[in-house]
């Protein structure tokens, strides 16, 4: 810790030097205490991806990575120039017609003592800077503080925008009364980080104002279409999207003479600066569902609720979005993510296959609808059978507690309690005899989970309107038909397991339960004994799960409305507590009724015999056996199925045309090509270091040629 603050402290002396010009002993200590402090509790809620570094560890590897790739030895102290650590280090500007210009000034953001070499206590303190909240805006600001001073002065500010390609396309011009406010009427004012910042901020608005008054020849407030995208692919090109930069000749104006006024210039401009807040706008309306369609009366309404949004850009937003995607007077999250994909800064997976079955929703037929329902199927299949093996043990331990009945039986184990059970369970078994009746239950749960989730999605599809809605009574409905359905798999699969779990209850001699033997016994009726039970728990149990887990998933959302891996295992967890137990007494019903009773045990001839001699014999509480055991079964058992089938769905995405589950979208980083060529040997906040050159490009549209021939030297 302590090098890594003497680190900044010596590398910012230089900087601060400016800043605190003549001030007292006492005030230049508290202003060192400060920055110490800021420093400190910046790395210290530093994370990345979850992880928190420790500082002595990360500095000591940080030194063996900066001594394999410094390349210069001065005075017994290596050194990295700017060569070594943009091109070898970060691995950007590998073409061997690369631009030096470029990686000097990339390089010059590390050399706070502007010596032209990047020293340890440089690197490490750059590091530092990656994990701060504005480390977009300390970059760029290096960037440009080509002396060091702590401030950036007129001709800093002219010579790093001169090298811009923005500047080679449409000339900037420096003698503008918008930087004569900033820098003064002599331009010898130098400004300060904050004040940099603002400049930054406002700087493209200016240059696309600018543009547009070059273009704008006859002084009549419009421009041609085309003079437009060439504005926009000059000025704007680090917010646009493919898709908007294909369609900016075609959406211009809004009109048919394809006129820009300056009003719509200046709207489509300041909507895409602000698509974050008009997706959060959206996400707040919709309450995170990302499939709901909004009208445009929709949208006005909710953005006037949370921000300054105006009706035009309300209009240039649905006006783009209809000639990006079908002309249906509403917009979707998917439409905003076309305008804007998301960027992120994270390193995220994208789907290891992705098939597009069809090209757009009107070609969604009955036979794409049975292939969609197929897919479904086979990808519950494998989710069902990952649920049911991780849960086993527990389901196992369930079965026997609510088999157990008041008194002593020869032949009978009697537990105490569910942990009582397990421990008999390996004592007299072994391990092993915790998953009897496994592979039945394998055979059986696939195709019972794949039928519950298909017949779910199904009938969701079926019950959401034009807009993406559905309704409360739509979602009970969904979940119900799903437990229904299930039945005729759930039923001779939960009989045979039942009896292969008890099994191990009776001392038997020389003979062993398997499966087909019960199957034999019970023949085809008998598989479907207790069936009504089977009913009376199922169709209840998916009636409260599918709707409390969609609505919680939307509860645990991020931002964007997207679900990780963790929010959908923590929602289908806690979907299934209330399912399961508000349940329980069906399922002691449906097990003793499945159940083969041994000699001195009491019999039942249907549901309702059942209920009648359980109350007599036993008392109330005898319903609700094995609830706790059935809720720790159940619980993760469907939440490790539903993230299992959601996972999948995302990993093989297919568009059938149809919905997608909600907070499933899959997020990809964007001007990749360089990120993910990243250097094995970036560690900690280094991970974020190609990811913050390429930011300054797509937040401030600060590129700089990559290559030695440029727009000029090609004209």
């Amino acid at each position: 810790m302590f090098t890594s603050v003497l680190a900044l402290s010596l590398c910012m002396s230089r900087n601060m030097a400016s800043a605190i010009g003549d001030v007292s002993f006492e005030e230049k200590a508290g202003m060192l205490k400060h920055l110490l402090f800021d420093y400190v509790f910046t790395r210290a809620s530093c994370q990345y991806e979850g992880a928190q570094y420790t500082r002595r560890a990360d500095s000591e590897k940080l030194e063996d990575i900066f001594k394999k790739y410094a390349s210069v030895e001065k005075n017994g102290e290596q050194f990295m120039t700017p060569d070594d650590f943009v091109r070898r280090f970060l691995g950007l500007h590998q073409d061997v017609n690369y631009n030096p210009q470029t990686v000097k000034l990339l390089g010059s953001i590390l050399d706070t003592s502007k010596d032209g070499l990047i020293s340890f206590l440089e690197f490490q303190a750059f590091e530092a800077v990656l994990c701060r909240p504005d480390a977009l805006y300390i970059t760029a600001f290096q960037l440009f503080d080509t002396n060091g001073s702590g401030t950036i002065s007129f001709d800093e500010f002219e010579e790093i925008i001169k090298h811009t390609t923005l500047h080679e396309q449409i000339p900037f011009n420096f003698g503008s009364e918008f930087l004569r406010l900033h820098f003064g009427g002599d331009k010898k004012r130098e400004i300060s980080y904050n004040e940099f910042t603002q400049l930054l901020h406002d700087f493209h608005e200016e240059h696309a104002i600018q543009a547009f008054q070059t273009y704008d020849k006859h002084k009549k407030g419009f421009i041609s279409a085309m003079d437009f995208s060439n504005i926009m692919v000059s000025v704007k090109s680090h917010l646009l999207s493919e898709d908007v930069r294909r369609n900016l000749v075609a959406a211009a104006g809004g009109t048919a003479g394809h006129q820009v006024s300056f009003p719509y210039f200046m709207a489509f401009n300041t909507l895409l600066n602000n698509m974050e807040l008009v997706k959060k706008v959206y996400l707040n309306f919709t309450k995170n569902n990302t499939g709901l369609e909004v009208t445009k009366e929709e949208f006005l309404y909710a953005a006037q609720q949370m921000s300054q949004i105006t009706p035009l850009e309300v209009d240039v937003l649905f006006q783009l979005a209809g000639f990006l995607h079908a002309d249906t007077g509403r917009i979707t999250y998917d439409d905003l993510e076309v305008i804007a994909p998301h960027r992120p800064t994270k390193f995220l997976s994208r789907p290891l296959a992705e098939v597009k079955a069809v090209q757009s929703p009107a070609e969604r037929g009955i036979g794409i609808q049975i292939l969609e329902s197929v897919y479904r199927f086979v990808l519950g299949s494998i989710a069902g059978a990952a649920g049911a093996t991780v849960v086993y043990p527990i389901d196992l331990v369930k079965t026997r507690m609510q088999n157990q009945r008041t008194g002593s039986y020869i032949g009978e184990l009697m537990y105490r309690n569910s942990l009582d059970c397990a421990k008999k369970v390996i004592r007299h078994e072994g391990f092993t005899g915790l998953y009897r009746g496994l592979i039945p239950q394998l055979v059986g749960v696939c195709p019972e989970k794949a039928i519950k989730l298909t017949m779910n999605d199904l009938v969701r599809d079926k019950v959401t309107n034009a807009k993406g809605e559905i309704p409360l009574w739509g979602e009970i409905l969904a979940g119900a038909c799903a437990g229904a359905s299930q039945v005729m798999f759930t039923n001779p699969l939960e009989i045979v397991k039942i009896r292969l779990q008890v099994a191990g209850e009776i001392a038997t001699v020389g003979h062993k339960v398997r499966a087909l033997s019960v199957i034999r016994d019970l023949g085809i009726t008998g598989l479907y004994k207790g069936a009504r039970a089977c009913f009376l728990r199922d169709i209840p149990f998916s009636a409260i799960y599918f709707p409390v887990y969609a609505h919680t998933k939307l509860t645990f959302a991020d931002a964007d409305g997207h679900n990780g891996a963790g929010s959908l295992l923590l929602s289908a967890c806690i979907a299934g507590v209330p399912a399961a137990y508000l349940v329980t007494p069906a399922d002691v019903i449906k097990t003793r009724l499945q159940v083969a009773a041994r000699e001195g045990q009491t019999t039942y001839n249907g549901v309702l015999d059942a209920c009648r001699k359980i109350w007599r014999e036993e008392g109330g509480a005898a319903f609700w056996k094995g609830g706790p055991a059935r809720v720790f079964r159940s619980a993760p058992q469907f939440g490790f199925t539903l993230l299992t089938y959601e996972v999948l769905q995302r990993m093989f995405y297919v568009d059938f045309g149809g919905r997608r589950p909600a907070g499933s979208q899959t997020k990809v980083p964007v001007h990749s090509g360089e990120i993910r060529s990243m250097n094995p040997d970036h560690i900690g906040g280094y991970r974020l270091a190609n990811a913050t050159f390429s930011g300054m490009e797509t937040k401030f549209g600060l590129f700089l040629p990559k290559f030695r021939t440029t727009i000029k030297n090609k004209q």
